[in-house]
């Protein structure tokens, strides 16, 4: 299989431009700005462009004058955020893998590198005067895997920080309302005047092996029946990424784990995670040790061979392509695990 140089979701090369967040008049240059463009999101579902023939979607980016001339200029947006400028698409291929004929080019879905692209986030009334067919409305664990790395990239940032917007409407310390600032970037309490700031939420998620390389897959109490994927928990407060791997597997499984290696990170905005790959391995010499799920989140375990994850398919369900889970356990696996219909995106 091709290697993945990183998870999916962190492959794009976004310019942030967060000098330009505070400038006065930005919201007003953007909107007089002929290549500037606006990622429309409604309830964390993006805008897609029509399928057109065998030509997979990608994000409908418009231009700020676009949009109003379909809303008029006293529409109520909910949200507008800055989320940077178009980088270029240099070094975002992976290695190995060919360009999808069907797929449109960056520079036809992104305008001009350099070009500022803001996340405009409406309701439901407002979001039906620009395209109210649902099916092109579409979330971002079932569109990341048809989108290019840059237009994922953008579509990952906007989904995480509207969603901290809508978390954040009250402050913390005195619990007044608070008002955007920094083109979205931070808000301000009208009350005691402090500033808050986004918040993103580690989280370790771990591929852990035996001494026959067999992998470790639980399944949530959440989930349904047959669904698989790694261990995976929150960092707690005063605590190393290394400690939370090892706390994690010893709670979930009753395991104890060694060699415990950093592989990779990807933001995961439902709502707000930065999962941090790591691989461990058991402790123990036996093949298959013991393990026991806690009956709380884990409600089964199951050790997998090469040989069973592949005979498992497609009754069982394996963490989705756009997931930091599905690149660990196929980095482990050696191949695509395709698991529809069972696979999913978390």
């Amino acid at each position: 299989m091709r290697e993945s140089t990183s998870p999916p979701l962190t492959r794009a090369r976004l310019e942030r431009d967060a000098a330009a967040r505070g400038i006065d008049d930005r919201a007003e240059q953007f909107d007089a700005d002929p290549t500037a463009l606006v990622l429309l999101l409604r309830s964390g579902r993006a805008l897609l462009t029509e399928q057109v023939e065998d030509l997979v979607p990608v994000l409908d980016l418009r231009s700020p004058a676009a949009v109003r001339a379909l809303l008029g200029d006293d529409a109520d947006i909910t949200l507008r955020c800055y989320l940077g400028r178009v980088a270029s698409t240099d070094g975002l291929d992976i290695p190995g893998e060919e360009p999808d004929p069907t797929r449109r080019q960056p520079s036809e879905a992104h305008g001009a590198d350099g070009a500022p692209v803001e996340v405009w986030v409406l309701d439901d009334a407002v979001a039906d005067l620009i395209e109210s067919e649902p099916a092109r409305w579409v979330g971002l664990r079932q569109a990341a895997s048809q989108l290019e790395s840059r237009e994922a990239g953008l579509f990952t940032q906007a989904v995480a920080i509207a969603n901290w917007h809508a978390a954040s409407a009250f402050c913390p310390r005195c619990g007044g309302p608070t008002e955007l600032a920094e083109s979205g970037w931070s808000r301000r309490c009208t009350v005691d005047g402090g500033s808050i700031f986004p918040r993103t939420d580690a989280a370790v998620i771990v591929l852990v092996t035996d001494s026959e390389d067999r992998v470790l897959l639980g399944s949530n109490a959440m989930w349904e029946s047959n669904r698989f994927s790694l261990l995976a928990g929150f960092v707690e407060p005063g605590e190393s990424l290394e400690h939370a791997v090892v706390r994690e597997i010893g709670e979930e499984a009753g395991l104890a784990v060694r060699d415990v290696e950093y592989a990779g990170s990807q933001p995961w905005p439902f709502p707000a995670s930065l999962m941090l790959g790591f691989t461990a391995r058991a402790e123990s010499a036996r093949p298959a040790p013991k393990v026991t799920p806690d009956g709380v989140e884990i409600l089964e375990l199951r050790w997998f061979t090469r040989d069973e994850l592949a005979a498992a398919l497609p009754e069982v369900g394996f963490p989705g392509r756009t997931s930091i889970a599905g690149w660990l356990l196929e980095r482990w696996f050696g191949a695509p695990i395709d698991s529809s219909p069972r696979g999913w995106g978390a």
